[in-house]
């Protein structure tokens, strides 16, 4: 019988170690994992704390940091996670969303399809490239359709499990719309399969959330129906 030795510095969960769980698809629940002071420090303190990391691990690589490509590097990174990649960490950055009285009297499902958004693997920080398809059906508000992009790419942009991506986007247009009929499917590329690890290119991952009136067979053909799925 193989018995892997686990050394103090390793942390267990069901039995495995981190670093086994690291390249599953585990999440803990619907909330992104924050700790209780993620907003101590401004976005700009932020930004100097993770150019200095940034620096320390490429001097760490061996790279050469007064090279003329490198040089501006760190402070590029911590730029890019704070105010664009990681965007979505911050409350503030969530967008303004107004709603409008249905005067069409449209009640069919409405579906935003290929949505476009990057976010990024949280087990090791690289990207998950995709497409979100969004429907829902009125209780009597409707949704400028601009904003249901803008609600996609806020929940993107931060480090994701696609299952926890398409159920905050499904939770936040619930409580947004105040209907349950909402349905969420995610289509995606996980660059941590396709670039290393088992270094599968082909593969994608599909995920789904069905509420309310969208929780039937004969709905949830209607809504395949519409993105050819």
């Amino acid at each position: 019988m193989n018995t892997k030795v686990i050394t103090n510095k390793e942390e267990m969960l069901n039995g495995f170690s981190i670093h086994e769980i690291g390249d599953d698809h585990l999440f803990t629940g619907l909330e992104t994992p924050m700790k209780k002071d993620a907003f101590k420090l401004s976005d700009q303190e932020k930004k100097t704390k993770i150019a200095l990391l940034f620096e320390e691990i490429m001097d760490v690589m061996g790279l050469d940091l007064t090279d003329d490509s490198l040089k501006g590097t760190p402070e590029r990174v911590a730029k890019m996670y704070i105010d664009e990649i990681f965007s979505g960490l911050n409350p503030e950055n969530k967008p303004k969303i107004a709603l409008f009285d249905n005067k069409y009297q449209y009640n069919q499902m409405l579906v935003e399809k290929d949505i476009t958004f990057y976010s990024n693997c949280e087990h090791h920080f690289v990207p998950i490239i995709g497409k979100a398809h969004v429907s829902y059906i009125s209780s009597g508000k409707v949704i400028g359709l601009s904003k249901l992009n803008r609600i996609v790419q806020y929940y993107a942009k931060r480090p994701q499990v696609q299952e926890r991506l398409t159920n905050q986007i499904a939770e936040e247009l619930k409580g947004i719309l105040g209907t349950d009929d909402v349905a969420v499917i995610i289509d995606a590329k996980h660059l941590c399969v396709s670039s290393r690890g088992i270094k599968d290119d082909t593969s994608a991952t599909v995920t789904a959330f069905y509420g309310g009136a969208f929780n039937t067979s004969a709905k949830i053909a209607e809504l395949q129906n519409y993105l050819k799925l």
